[in-house]
């Protein structure tokens, strides 16, 4: 968004960051107010990105068809590149698997999914090979109007694509990058903020970021917590650091959630399971985790190192706020006076004190829970 202000050199730091806070703050402001809004920015946001993906598509297929197609050709499309080691190969898939982040999100929002059984594997068949293809076609498509040297250089490869090839029609391109990031972290924080949620409920984390509001049932307190939390990402400027960051941790839990499918399985058989994948696959799974996780640390032992600490900052947390039960009178007292004014400037109560508007329907004198209510 800011790059056509600053045509002949990258945008200053500063106003990167102010413009992602206010991003950040608006789309958070969207998601306290009302579901049924975040998914509609959502689905605007995905329906724009998705057509200024298919504009790059098909811009590149003519490119081809042109003959444009020199980078494409294998005896050159290595050759700027000269460092082919085990570690920077798995750095690499780390990387790259970025782009394919958010095929565990809606396994977040199962609470307030339609029939889940059935369109939470539906949503994942259909988005991963299309999310694939989209992916890999528009790299191809990069590739035929830029050599990997322009792509590394480039701040923000669609809007320099769109410039090369599109003319008068480039202001397309800087639009459709910040509709793309913008319903990205929508999407990120609408599903993160339901496991932060959702681990309160489970008395996993501060039992206050289990609240919702008392008439629009949104989960306030951890929208916020996501919020403090995204905006501390920014103190970084270095993308593909926070990139390794998040990466490395993302696949630490990541293996640790496919192993435990594992364990479960063999320790209790008999479990009803709604939704069963063969085990074949998690074996899989884990033998590529371990080549990742493994040789990624061994090339950047200083990324991934800080990516560990990061994600320990959480251990004191625990213990104090969960494990430690005997905490003396006082802690208690002024924790309390703490949730307490918290509630009262949010305006939310625990799920089971809140009021049936919220989305109960009472039939025959029975309750029927509603969307952040049912476990």
């Amino acid at each position: 968004m800011l790059q056509p202000f600053f045509p002949s050199c990258h945008p200053p730091e500063t106003g990167l960051r102010l413009l992602a806070a206010t991003c950040l703050l608006l789309l958070t402001w969207i998601n306290c107010y009302s579901v049924r809004w975040a998914t509609r920015v959502q689905d605007f946001f995905t329906t724009g990105k998705l057509l200024a993906l298919g504009l790059i598509i098909i811009t590149g297929f003519i490119q081809i068809c042109k003959g444009h197609y020199y980078w494409l050709e294998p005896v050159h499309s290595f050759q700027p590149f000269h460092d082919y080691t085990v570690g920077s190969i798995a750095l690499s898939f780390l990387q790259g698997s970025f782009a394919y982040g958010g095929w565990n999100f809606l396994n977040y929002v199962t609470e307030e999914l339609v029939d889940p059984h059935r369109n939470l594997p539906r949503a994942i068949y259909i988005s991963i090979p299309v999310v694939t293809f989209v992916y890999v076609f528009a790299n191809v498509a990069y590739i035929t109007a830029m050599s990997p040297q322009e792509l590394l250089a480039s701040n923000a490869v669609a809007v320099t694509f769109g410039e090369k090839l599109l003319g008068i029609m480039s202001w397309v391109m800087p639009i459709s990058v910040a509709l793309s990031t913008f319903g990205g972290v929508n999407g990120s924080l609408f599903t993160s903020s339901r496991l932060f949620f959702a681990g309160a409920k489970e008395g996993q984390l501060p039992r206050f970021l289990a609240m919702i509001h008392v008439t629009r049932c949104t989960p306030i307190p951890a929208l916020l917590f996501t919020l403090l939390s995204t905006l501390l990402m920014l103190c970084t400027s270095d993308i593909y650091t926070l990139i390794n960051y998040v990466g490395f941790i993302n696949y630490i839990f990541y293996g640790v959630t496919v192993a435990g499918q594992i364990v479960l399985r063999i320790k209790q058989p008999n479990m009803h399971r709604p939704i069963k994948v063969n085990l074949a696959w998690a074996v899989i799974y884990l033998l590529f985790w371990a080549f990742l996780m493994l040789f990624s640390l061994f090339t950047e032992p200083v990324t991934c190192g800080v990516g560990l600490a990061i994600m320990f900052t959480g251990v004191p947390v625990y213990f104090l706020a969960i494990y430690w039960t005997n905490k003396p009178q006082c802690f208690n007292l002024v924790t309390g006076k703490i949730t307490r004014a918290c509630q009262v400037l949010c305006s939310v109560v625990y799920p089971e004190e809140g009021p049936d508007s919220c989305g109960s329907e009472k039939t025959n004198g029975e309750g029927k829970e509603g969307a952040l209510f049912s476990d």
